[in-house]
């Protein structure tokens, strides 16, 4: 049997613990381009350790659907993380907080359009998952020496439902 987690709408305060959620709520800091475009300014704590620097890759990702399986989970020790999508779909983020260097409980969220995510540093977290095409995402994260990934297979598959 497996253990299933029900996705929940992402929302700021509930991801804290694990990043920040990046979307345009509210009204934008400043306005900018002789007032033609808002500005929702530094609104992510980017780390990339000692001897990184900023890196902006691009990702496609085969989309899903729910109920989803899995069983991996990784973390980045040396950077964090930002899912920028490039498309309106909705993606589902999977999060687990650190303990004793394994990951504890699993966390599920569903984004609603416009909305990404930067997971702090260390911050265990599962694949990048599309719950529709084309899956493409803009990822901002740590470019530099070292193994900045650690992986991590759980004991049983869990199951996200809607």
């Amino acid at each position: 049997m497996t253990r299933t987690i029900r996705a929940r709408p992402l929302d700021g305060a509930a991801f804290a613990p694990f990043g920040e959620v990046l979307e345009t709520a509210g009204p934008p800091d400043r306005m900018v381009n002789a007032g033609r475009a808002g500005r929702w300014h530094d609104r992510a704590d980017l780390d990339f350790g000692p001897g990184g620097r900023a890196g902006i890759s691009i990702f496609r990702a085969e989309s899903c659907s729910l109920p989803y399986r899995f069983d991996l989970l990784e973390r980045h020790p040396d950077g964090s993380q930002a899912f920028l999508p490039l498309s309106s779909a909705p993606f589902l983020v999977i999060v687990a907080p650190d303990e004793g260097g394994r990951p504890g409980a699993p966390l599920a969220f569903c984004t609603a359009p416009g909305q990404g995510v930067n997971l702090r540093r260390g911050v265990w977290h599962g694949v990048l998952t599309p719950l529709a095409p084309p899956g493409l995402f803009a990822v901002v994260d740590r470019i530099g020496p070292g193994a900045n990934l650690e992986e991590h297979r759980l004991a049983e598959t869990l199951t996200v439902s809607a």
